[in-house]
């Protein structure tokens, strides 16, 4: 089915949906302010207007670690929101548990979420003692290599195939004014770079067994101590950066100020906005071309439980919204991330985008820290290695040795 088909379904169902009633105004907190964001997050305001009711935008800036906190404070302390974003996943499950958020089940139900989400360990994890809280949009994996072609044509080297070649690369790069690796400055950067350096460089077994397992002796040992020598290598070859946001690093790679950077396919929303293009502009390496899994990471909507009967009524019309194919499509396209429904037509998708969809449909996928890993355990992680990568003095040893403490803790 054409795009055209779609939103012209979409409209006509939505409309029924609507079935005469007032607009109610529903406010949406989010923390999607860069430009290709915005140009995505605007595709979900429209898809929700066009049901009658209205979305009001309550966008927070400095990423979901200066805004969840925002939105949790509001949530506890009786001033909810009428949706609000997080990654699905732990960190809405003490809002959950506290009864503070509304059960979808019955909408999830009604729209047969459970046979359209895919893969399912998307819905499992909005799922809590046999309850579904979120409606998941997106698939948004962090395992990617985001490559500037024009700097490494500056540099008078080839554009690396896989993260050893990029690291040999650098030297070249420096001598021609390039920063080799863009990391900004903020805390959940610099812990996501060392992620996906876990499961390129120790392989997946090993970042379960970490992660999943909360592993404490395979954290301390010889597969994790190549990680953390690569992640020694990113932090020198970062050097330079000197910018804060995920999308000022990502901006150097798009203007070639830097020969690439480890962000996930989020960046392939700032690429498109730029006018660049896959394959011909920029390369991307799923896996840092190592280890080509993704991550079944991503976004959803929770709904907090409200006392206001029609506002209540529009959430329903919103979770139905979100998972709707057209909005589905319009809102991916734009974000650069895979539609969590399986049977939607993606025939504009890019180079990158038809790579990703091609790990899914092999199965190569993987849960992501944030499902595997309590806020608070993230939250170490994330000071742990925002230090790392500032600090050149701290040793891999020490670094790695505060790993351990933390996995050793996790829950």
């Amino acid at each position: 089915m054409t795009q055209r088909l779609l939103t012209a379904a979409f409209a006509a169902s939505v409309a029924l949906l609507a079935g005469g009633a007032s607009a109610t105004d529903l406010e949406v907190t989010h923390w999607w302010t860069s430009g290709g964001e915005a140009a995505a997050v605007a595709e979900l305001a429209k898809a929700f207007d066009a049901t009658g009711n209205h979305w009001v935008d309550g966008a927070i800036a400095g990423s979901g670690g200066t805004a969840r906190p925002i939105m949790i404070s509001r949530i506890t302390g009786g001033d909810p929101m009428g949706a609000t974003q997080f990654n699905h996943g732990r960190q809405a499950e003490e809002l959950v548990q506290a009864g503070l958020m509304r059960d979808l089940t019955d909408v999830a139900t009604k729209e047969k979420w459970k046979d359209i989400v895919k893969p399912a360990s998307l819905l499992d994890s909005c799922t809590i003692d046999g309850k579904i809280y979120c409606a998941p949009v997106n698939i948004h994996s962090w395992q990617w290599l985001w490559l500037s072609n024009d700097a490494f044509k500056k540099a008078d080297v080839d554009v690396p195939k896989n993260w050893d070649e990029f690291v040999a690369a650098a030297p070249a790069l420096e001598k021609a004014g390039i920063v080799p690796l863009a990391i900004g400055g903020q805390p959940w950067q610099a812990s996501g770079a060392f992620d996906v350096l876990m499961l390129a460089i120790g392989g997946k077994d090993t970042f379960l067994k970490v992660f999943g397992e909360k592993n404490a002796e395979a954290a301390a040992g010889p597969e994790i101590a190549k990680v953390f020598k690569a992640a020694e290598d990113a932090r020198r070859m970062s050097k330079g950066t000197n910018v804060q946001d995920w999308n000022q690093a990502t901006n150097m790679v798009i203007t070639g100020k830097a020969g690439g950077q480890i962000m996930g396919d989020w960046a392939q929303g700032e690429f498109a906005l730029a006018g660049k293009k896959a394959g011909t502009d920029y390369t991307c390496l799923p896996g840092l071309g190592v280890t080509e899994v993704i991550a079944t990471g991503g976004d959803a909507f929770y709904f907090p439980l409200l006392k206001d009967e029609a506002k209540s009524k529009a959430q329903e019309v919103l979770a139905s919204t979100l998972l709707a194919p057209a909005t589905q499509v319009a809102f991916n396209l734009k974000k650069g991330s895979l539609p969590v429904r399986g049977d939607v037509d993606l025939a504009t998708a890019n180079d990158c985008m038809r790579k990703g969809l091609e790990i899914l449909k092999k199965g190569e996928v993987i849960q992501w820290t944030d499902q595997l890993l309590s806020a608070d355990s993230q939250k170490q992680k994330e000071d742990l290695f925002s230090e790392f990568f500032a600090n050149p003095s701290m040793t891999v040893a020490d670094a790695q040795k505060r790993f351990v403490d933390i996995i050793a803790s996790a829950d």
